[in-house]
């Protein structure tokens, strides 16, 4: 029974690995996308914050479910796309949801610490919305989108 389980183990190891890689692409597109938005308005606070972060989470998102499909959960099917999207959409918006609301409450309700200038204490928030989402998403995925 334990050598079934040591190739499964590893497996899910190895999807998480590309997961992860995947999530550091889709975070650098992410961050750079809200960072530029941040320079070109001016705002680094508040409620403005939201619509930026959207844009920011909406375009990784985009990217992730390509790479996802095809790389980490290497889903072949073609037949499905439509529901597989839809699926994924809904788990993303919950994932931009907990990962907006967890920048916007970090950003506006926490003061900057450890001398950080309000703009890389938002970074800070994005990084821990960023783990925060990064799990959810690939427990969603991993068990509604690109189930086998």
């Amino acid at each position: 029974m334990e050598a079934d389980i040591k190739p499964k183990v590893s497996l899910l190891i190895a999807q998480f690995l590309r997961f992860a890689i995947i999530g550091g692409i889709n975070t650098g597109i992410d961050f750079l996308i809200l960072n530029l938005l941040m320079a070109l308005t001016g705002i680094r606070e508040g409620n403005g914050l939201i619509p930026l972060n959207v844009v920011s989470f909406t375009v990784a998102v985009i990217n992730s479910y390509v790479l996802n499909k095809r790389w980490a959960f290497k889903d072949q099917a073609s037949g499905d796309t439509a529901k597989k999207f839809t699926s994924f959409l809904v788990i993303s918006v919950i994932g931009a949801l907990i990962n907006t609301a967890i920048v916007r409450i970090g950003s506006t309700n926490i003061d900057p610490m450890f001398g950080l200038s309000q703009t890389l204490w938002v970074n800070v928030a994005k990084i821990a919305a960023t783990g925060a989402s990064l799990i959810w998403n690939f427990i969603g995925y991993k068990l509604f989108v690109f189930k086998k």
